[in-house]
């Protein structure tokens, strides 16, 4: 544990502590940063961030990439009307396909996820193993795939791409 009583465990995982500050406040997360991270630049972070706290996630990855830092990526799970900011990977997950086509329009990102049969907004972060969609994934010209698989799925997938976890 640190001083703030984050477990960073053997994964490397930094969680906001949601219950000690408001999650979906960039400030908070900036400091949350700094206070973890210190001026640790060169270690590249994964941003995810669900439903408004998906605004934090964008503007706090966007600040630590021009502070110096490495943004691997930012997944937004069901970030409805977060813009898409700053050069890094972006992935949306939408428990429905209005969500992730409306999203989109804010900056669809490098590939993503729209639950299929729609599910409910908090069901998608509850249950994301027994969320079924489709994965789709933008190709060298333009074209997207589409594969099935749940929303768990894609999100280890994206992991994989972004290499957190091994292939």
């Amino acid at each position: 544990m640190d001083r703030l009583g984050v477990d960073w465990g053997d994964n490397g995982l930094l969680v906001f502590p949601a219950d000690l500050s408001s999650p979906l406040s960039p400030i908070a997360l900036g400091e949350f940063l700094q206070d973890n991270l210190g001026d640790r630049l060169l270690t590249p972070l994964i941003f995810i961030g669900f439903s408004a706290g998906v605004v934090a996630a964008m503007v706090g990855a966007y600040r630590w990439q021009q502070s110096g830092g490495q943004v691997r990526g930012l997944i937004a799970v069901d970030g409805w009307g977060v813009g898409r900011v700053g050069n890094f990977p972006f992935y949306r997950i939408s428990h429905d396909r209005f969500t992730h086509w409306s999203s989109g329009l804010l900056g669809a990102g490098d590939g993503g996820f729209y639950a299929d049969p729609p599910v409910e907004h908090l069901d998608l972060w509850r249950f994301p193993h027994q969320t079924w969609g489709w994965w789709l994934e933008t190709g060298l010209i333009g074209l997207k795939t589409a594969s099935p698989m749940t929303a768990s799925e894609a999100i280890f997938a994206i992991l994989k791409k972004l290499g957190k976890l091994p292939n």
